[in-house]
């Protein structure tokens, strides 16, 4: 399926959650089966070639892409959780959102220096969630190759904010 096929399947809806907001709602696009999977083979093109040893996937729609690029490239995969729903002793970073702050953790043991990783999450907006990961990545030793969206909200310039890492997207508005 073409990028243009994929990128149609994404509708807008406005004013959600809050008025003045359009909002891009991936449903009916991981609700297609064929779509779903040709996506998932054009963003594990873009991150192949850096040939990581393991994905990040940032909750929670994160999840759903690095879960599914995880088995498709075969690599391990690390959740990057928000604070207290990892069981184990993790690294935490907090992190700016647009109105406010938020932390996620992940496990100390999850990753190492040994590690190469990529970073992936549904939107990348104004980069604070994917900068907090970085900053777990950082803690663990692990070198971050970069950062994989499905979808670019380029109007909010978090590519500017990931400046140090390399910003990898299918879909940029």
């Amino acid at each position: 399926m073409t990028e243009e096929k994929l990128k149609a399947l994404i509708r807008e809806i406005a004013d959600f959650p809050k008025k003045g907001i359009l909002f891009k709602d991936i449903t009916p696009l991981l609700e297609n089966g064929a779509a779903f999977q040709s996506c998932i083979v054009l963003l594990a093109d873009r991150i192949k070639a850096l040939k990581p040893t393991k994905l990040v996937g940032i909750e929670s729609r994160g999840f759903i892409f690095a879960a599914a690029l995880s088995h498709y490239l075969k690599l391990g995969l690390v959740l990057a959780r928000k604070t207290g729903k990892l069981p184990s002793k993790t690294f935490k970073q907090t992190y700016q959102l647009e109105y406010g702050t938020d932390e996620i953790e992940i496990h100390v043991d999850s990753l190492s220096k040994k590690d190469s990783v990529v970073i992936i999450d549904d939107v990348l907006a104004t980069g604070g969630t994917a900068l907090g990961a970085v900053s777990l990545c950082n803690q663990s030793g692990a070198k971050v190759l970069g950062i994989l969206s499905l979808i670019e909200l380029e109007f909010l310039n978090g590519r500017k904010v990931l400046a140090s890492v390399p910003v990898y997207s299918l879909f940029k508005y």
